[in-house]
């Protein structure tokens, strides 16, 4: 064979060049599942066994887990539905006026005894899981750490957020260690739920920000089906007190964690839906949304920057389901021909100027040509995310471009070029929180692949997520199957 071949075909039997970017980030192999074993010359890793994917959760099926659930769903909404209209306010009081209040709603429990609720069980270790496996999720977008450092310090003093804090440390732990019929997650968030419930009409931001963490504990294994069901409460709350992407402090982190997941929501709809809260209120009140874009790259903050991406992203997603309705379903929402092409011409530029306009710490700090996909690794962590979710944002639009607009050809017109730098991105970097936020985009841009080397590093990738990480991910390899039109080796 001619030295001239690329390595990956010269030593394809002997060497998955996959496994060069996944062991940056891979657990080491359980012994319950040795390796070595191979099929056709490929080494079969051992996270493609049955035990990798969850198959049947227990506590997502439990009656008392779902109608907690149920409890917490309307209680937002009457929450909600409760609240006067605010969007031209702020959710939050003075804080002069907070010092002195003695509002019989204040979350602040002086006789709150920490030190009692962590002494019982395992609840130590899940706040320490929770800190150094969960937060980080959370705070990738926020370099102030809000989830990591100010809520637990909150939590001190607010029960209801404390037992929020333990019982997603708990589900996570759970599902990383695949425990059955025995979850003391379940306790800690029907105590979250009891505690919460008298408490709402506060409108405090630690109320708030626990409400957003038990919606991330039900968004671990959320069915595709039920994925903006969890979302509902936390959009009608966020809208009816009028928290939006630039509240600031803690209400804008927990903001944007919550519009993190709403996005992933829009792309699980596959172009039926936008994000529930319309990205038009992710701006202050009375914002213009021409001024978006110089709103955003005002802020000095390249957390924001990278949220920029999240809104560019929802925004994409808007646009394609607006189309879709006015088309398919005949909705008069005024998505004609002309009024697309025009959204979509300005979306485009935003997509392109975002990419131009990128501060440093956004830019890549090494960049390789790879096969089958290009090496790109980001040492901040809002990167990661951001620039995956402007690459996935570039691929929706340019599969819906009008015919009528002419594209000059160059790799940032090519949907080909954003979906292999949507897998590499996943491949080069190990932040969990970013391989979380990555099943939807990988999702998206493999449908567009078509040699089965990228298809089984796309499937390969996927199951790592949910083996890292306990989220669940692998119900979407099944639908990459569906569109391929063949089973992965190695899925069960």
């Amino acid at each position: 064979m001619s030295a001239d071949e690329p390595m990956s075909k010269r030593r394809r039997v002997d060497h998955d060049p996959s496994e060069d970017f996944l062991t940056t980030f891979l657990p080491t192999p359980s012994t319950e599942h040795p390796s070595g074993i191979s099929l056709d010359g490929f080494p079969i890793d051992p996270f493609l066994s049955p035990a990798t994917s969850w198959g049947f959760d227990e506590l997502a099926h439990d009656p008392n887990y779902l109608a907690s659930q149920e409890e917490l769903r309307s209680l937002l909404f009457n929450t909600a539905r409760s609240a006067a209209p605010t969007r031209a306010g702020t959710p939050l009081e003075d804080d002069d006026e907070n010092e002195n209040s003695t509002n019989e709603n204040d979350t602040h429990d002086p006789n709150f005894n920490t030190k009692q609720v962590l002494a019982k069980g395992r609840r130590v270790q899940y706040l320490k899981n929770y800190i150094s496996q969960v937060a980080p999720w959370l705070d990738m977008f926020d370099s102030t750490r809000v989830f990591g450092i100010q809520l637990p310090a909150l939590a001190k003093k607010s029960p209801p957020l404390m037992y929020a804090i333990l019982a997603i440390g708990a589900r996570q732990l759970e599902r990383r260690e695949k425990i059955q019929s025995s979850f003391d997650s379940l306790e800690l968030y029907q105590e979250a739920i009891r505690l919460l419930t008298p408490l709402l009409q506060a409108r405090d931001p630690h109320v708030i920000a626990t409400c957003v963490v038990l919606c991330c504990l039900e968004m671990f294994a959320a069915s595709a089906q039920d994925w903006r069901r969890h979302l509902e409460g936390c959009a009608a709350v966020f809208d009816a007190f009028g928290v939006h992407g630039f509240s600031g402090d803690v209400l804008q982190a927990v903001f944007w964690c919550y519009a993190r997941m709403d996005v992933c929501g829009a792309l699980i709809s596959d172009g039926t839906e936008s994000t529930l809260l319309k990205p038009s209120s992710w701006l202050p009140p009375d914002t213009p949304e021409e001024y978006a874009e110089t709103l955003f790259r005002s802020q000095t903050s390249p957390d924001m920057y990278a949220n920029f991406a999240v809104y560019l992203c929802a925004k994409a997603c808007e646009l394609i389901s607006d189309r879709n309705k006015f088309v398919e379903l005949g909705e008069d929402n005024g998505c004609n021909t002309r009024q697309f092409q025009n959204r979509w011409t300005r979306l485009w530029d935003q997509l392109s100027n975002w990419a131009l306009y990128r501060p440093k710490e956004m830019l890549p700090v090494e960049s390789t040509s790879s096969v089958p996909f290009p090496h790109i690794f980001f040492s901040h962590w809002a990167a990661i995310s951001s620039n995956q979710l402007y690459h996935t944002a570039c691929v929706l639009l340019l599969g819906s471009h009008p015919k009528s607009k002419s594209i000059p050809p160059s790799p940032t017109t090519s949907v080909l070029w954003h979906a292999r730098r949507i897998c590499g991105i996943s491949l080069a970097n190990p932040h969990e929180g970013c391989l979380n936020n990555a099943i939807q985009p990988l999702w998206i841009a493999g449908r567009l692949l078509s040699h089965t080397s990228e298809q089984a590093l796309v499937v390969k990738t996927i199951r790592h997520i949910e083996a890292m990480t306990g989220w669940t991910a692998c119900w979407r390899i099944r639908d990459l199957e569906n569109v391929w039109g063949y089973k992965v080796r190695g899925e069960v």
